[in-house]
């Protein structure tokens, strides 16, 4: 595509001599800027897509891909025999029945706060891989006052296994003066860490009996939840649990119903993050067109006199497309290597700022996980390349065509 002597003359132009020294540092300046935006633009987007997909298998974790859930005021009567019915459907992983309830917690030390009472067995919690278990053991999760708490709770009340908290249930009993709430002392068997601060900070683990017992519900449940193999073939195993439930009416959501709102805010918040910071890259462009813009103002004698040596007007417009585009790619391959780099340090880095100005970088009271994600996304990093050699190469189309169209008469008769 490109002759021996049009990379010359390219080579030659980017080689600045005295005198030049100002269009090559203007074209210095737009690699840098391209390269800058290029490793915001990674780093950011990989920074959101392990937010996203973090955020999501933890809360799948949690609660599972599909959730069938008994109607406000009702429970689910019969649920050993319909959970193992669930569990030995193909393609699913793992069934879990479970009693939910709020909730106030109180400490021993006083103060309260709401939370979300999860009752399940012994054996289903130990099957959820993302629940590290911190202090203490599940051994000791048995009985009927035994509890696991989270780790922002268990901060936020000084807890420690041994420790005692009460739990308070709105659905109390009724007494000839009245409905009284339910309370009782539980002791903490174990304190746990989803790698969530919102499911550290408001849930709390009981034995399964306990919570029937708690809740007064006999031996019922209000859902069961449930893991597949592929989740994103979930809407589909909805439709195959639907006969196993007879005259049951449950309320059946896959996760990406379950949760639709917590994807849909973090694909907002990266499609706009990459916009955004996409502009970055464009005024960079702008940067590499101004350079090339001067470059052939610079070089109209030149461009006049190969013109007159026999050089075509193709040959100039490929000189200068060259040009433009050795600093767009060097931008772009430099912002690439710079942005994988701060990914896989992104941690460490995060830490290094901590230590100098002794701040936090990251707020996991504010943010839903408790770290950031320290990965690369390898397809966001193509997107970005993309973008970046596109508008990079649309930036030297019209320096270069100018150049072509330079009349080598008109310019030797002026000079």
């Amino acid at each position: 595509m490109f002759n021996a002597f049009e990379r010359a003359v390219a080579g030659r132009y980017l080689r600045a001599r005295k005198g030049e020294r100002f269009v090559s540092i203007i074209a210095i300046f737009s690699l840098v800027g391209i390269a800058l935006g290029v490793a915001t633009l990674i780093v950011v987007a990989s920074v959101m897509t392990g937010f996203q997909s973090e955020v999501v298998s933890r809360v799948l974790a949690a609660r599972g891909h599909v959730v069938l859930q008994a109607f406000a005021g009702e429970k689910i009567e019969g649920y050993r025999k319909l959970t193992s019915d669930i569990a030995a459907l193909p393609g699913v992983t793992a069934a879990t029945a479970v009693l939910d309830g709020q909730v106030l917690v109180t400490g021993e030390r006083g103060g309260g706060t709401g939370a979300l009472m999860r009752g399940i067995a012994e054996a289903d919690l130990r099957a959820m891989s993302q629940l590290r278990i911190v202090a203490g053991t599940l051994e000791a999760f048995q009985g009927e006052d035994a509890v696991v708490v989270g780790a922002g709770m268990a901060a936020s009340f000084r807890l420690a296994p041994g420790a005692r908290i009460t739990l308070v249930s709105p659905q109390g009993v009724a007494t000839a003066f009245g409905t009284i709430p339910r309370v009782r002392a539980y002791r903490v068997a174990a304190v746990f860490d989803a790698g969530l601060a919102d499911f550290n900070n408001n849930v709390v683990f009981l034995p399964m009996q306990a919570a029937q017992l708690f809740l007064n519900t006999g031996d019922a449940v209000s859902g069961i939840e449930l893991r597949v193999a592929d989740p994103s073939r979930a809407r589909a195993m909805v439709e195959r649990i639907r006969p196993l439930l007879g005259n049951r009416q449950l309320l059946m959501r896959d996760w990406t119903r379950a949760n639709d709102q917590i994807v849909a805010v973090l694909q907002i918040q990266k499609n706009t993050m990459f916009i955004v910071l996409g502009m970055i890259i464009l005024v960079a462009a702008f940067n590499v067109i101004s350079s090339l813009i001067m470059l052939v103002k610079d070089k109209r004698r030149d461009i006049a006199v190969l013109r007159t040596l026999g050089a075509s007007a193709g040959s100039m417009l490929r000189i200068f497309i060259m040009c433009g585009a050795f600093v767009g790619v060097a931008g772009t391959v430099l912002g690439t290597v710079l942005g994988v780099t701060v990914c896989w340090n992104l941690v460490e880095i995060q830490h290094l700022i901590e230590d100098l100005t002794g701040g936090n970088v990251f707020d996991s009271s504010v943010f839903l996980l408790t770290a950031l994600p320290n990965n690369v996304h390898w397809p966001s990093v193509a997107q970005v390349v993309g973008l970046a050699l596109v508008l990079s190469l649309l930036a030297t189309l019209y320096p270069a065509w100018k150049a072509a169209s330079t009349d080598p008469v008109e310019v030797l008769r002026n000079e």
